[in-house]
């Protein structure tokens, strides 16, 4: 079937209107994450040194877990650890552990995750542990607004095509409409929806959401 000429126009107007949203958004993410980086070092600093004086939590100060990224690429998403080192080996020995992980649509209630340090209660509370991820968006990995990147296990809840075609966010439409509280499928129904309305407004408004939950403490886990 041959396309009409208002078909043509309405398709290149929405790829014209596509390519400067994700370039407009490309720059954002770099100014930010940069300015980001460089201001929050003093709690690097600080977090390396309250751990490297821990007799109980030594180890690397950093932690990256594999992600699916855009185009299903996989990537090391960045936090401060706030768990033992070794923890994601320690969950997958223990079968009865990781039975109730994935039960959990993939987590574990604090106070019943042996592996999270005393520290990272703190971190993960305040959602400081977070903060590494603007390394992953100033490298392109990630962008400051979108699904949250999923490990490949959960990619059987979304529209696995769908969830990858676009770069995941550090904030996005899930944690600002209740974070861990909510749970799959409604997670899942949550960032389809903000695939199909992906805009500078919408990405703003979520913006101005996650840092009010954070603020709160909102569905911090």
């Amino acid at each position: 079937m041959i396309e009409s000429k208002h078909e043509k126009y309405k398709k290149l107007h929405f790829d014209i209107e596509t390519a400067w949203y994700l370039f407009i958004k490309r720059l954002f993410d770099i100014l930010v994450s940069a300015l980001a980086l460089i201001c929050l070092c003093p709690i690097y600093l600080v977090i390396a040194l309250v751990d490297h004086l821990s007799k109980f939590n030594r180890g690397p100060v950093l932690y990256g877990q594999v992600r699916m990224g855009l185009h299903g690429q996989k990537f090391k998403m960045y936090k401060f650890r706030s768990m033992v080192v070794n923890a994601d080996e320690e969950l997958h020995a223990d079968k009865k552990l990781y039975a109730e992980y994935v039960k959990n649509n993939f987590k574990l209630p604090p106070d019943e995750d042996p592996r999270i340090t005393k520290l990272g209660r703190f971190l993960r509370r305040s959602s400081i542990d977070e903060i590494p991820q603007f390394i992953n968006i100033f490298k392109g990995d990630m962008s400051l607004v979108g699904p949250r990147p999923v490990v490949e296990d959960e990619l059987k809840e979304y529209d696995r095509k769908k969830l990858l075609s676009v770069k995941p966010g550090a904030m996005g439409l899930w944690q600002a409409s209740g974070r861990s509280k909510v749970g799959y499928p409604r997670r899942a129904e949550i960032e389809m929806h903000y695939i199909d309305e992906a805009c500078l407004t919408v990405d703003l408004k979520i913006i101005l959401a996650n840092f009010v939950d954070i603020f709160k403490e909102n569905g911090a886990y």
